[in-house]
């Protein structure tokens, strides 16, 4: 589904990214972790198109996803971000009706299949109920959902999160997390998104890849990455990983 192949980026001298090489299988969730400034979210924005690489290329089912117009790539990437942002005075169904730029002439009416992608969309995250509150006046869980309705309406392939819990207490973080796992099993997407939590990324991805500096340090299933060798190389923690019968598998953070 998406091929990263020798991907850098830099901002003058400062090198961000470092020929960074992943590759993400079509319908899985695919973890990006790494401590802070590592390059997760770079990562991300130049594998869905938001900003160029400086070296490398990104293949999205065998096509530079570089290449594709703005209105070609909305149909089948979607991001969402980590600071989503909406104006004053919207409701939340106007918010995901936003989604459907893609497949709309400018200032054009909805059309049937708008209206059914928007109610599918909804009806899928849980939004429906708050479909004609104002936006900004949600909960931070609420309005994160509506935001990922938002994404939906774009009916993607590929869809990107960049830290789709933050900010969010423990609760909204599971139901998020566990809402995402369903959509993405029901509607057959790939995800990419970037978590900070290795206990989130343990439960919740099929893959991942461990950043560093901005480079990957290993990636590939998600319970051969995440060991505990490895979350102290790159996070500089001691660290217990837990199997247990009684329950999911969890990453306990002893001390530096």
């Amino acid at each position: 589904m998406l091929q990263i192949d020798g991907v850098s980026f830099a901002i003058g001298k400062h090198r961000i990214l470092d020929d960074v090489n992943v590759s993400v299988r079509a319908g899985e969730t695919y973890g990006v972790i790494g401590p802070n400034g590592a390059g997760k979210t770079t990562l991300l924005r130049v594998a869905a198109a938001l900003v160029p690489p400086s070296e490398g290329r990104v293949l999205l089912e065998g096509t530079d996803i570089h290449r594709l117009s703005e209105r070609a790539r909305a149909r089948r990437v979607a991001f969402l971000s980590q600071h989503p942002q909406v104006g004053f005075g919207f409701r939340a169904r106007e918010v995901v009706t936003m989604g459907r730029y893609a497949y709309r002439r400018r200032l054009a009416p909805l059309s049937e299949a708008d209206r059914a992608a928007v109610d599918d969309a909804m009806e899928s995250t849980g939004t429906t109920a708050f479909a004609d509150r104002i936006a900004t006046e949600l909960s931070g869980g609420e309005l994160r959902r509506v935001f990922l309705a938002r994404a939906l309406a774009q009916q993607p392939r590929l869809l990107f999160l960049d830290e789709p819990t933050a900010h969010l207490d423990v609760r909204y973080q599971i139901e998020l997390l566990q809402l995402i796992r369903h959509i993405q099993e029901e509607c057959g997407l790939t995800v990419v998104m970037a978590l900070h939590d290795l206990t989130w990324a343990l439960r919740y991805c099929h893959s991942v890849a461990a950043l560093s500096g901005g480079r990957v340090v290993a990636s590939g299933d998600t319970d051969s990455v995440l060991t505990e060798e490895r979350v102290e190389e790159v996070f500089g923690v001691s660290n217990r990983i837990v199997h247990s019968d009684s329950g999911p598998p969890r990453v306990d953070i002893i001390g530096v």
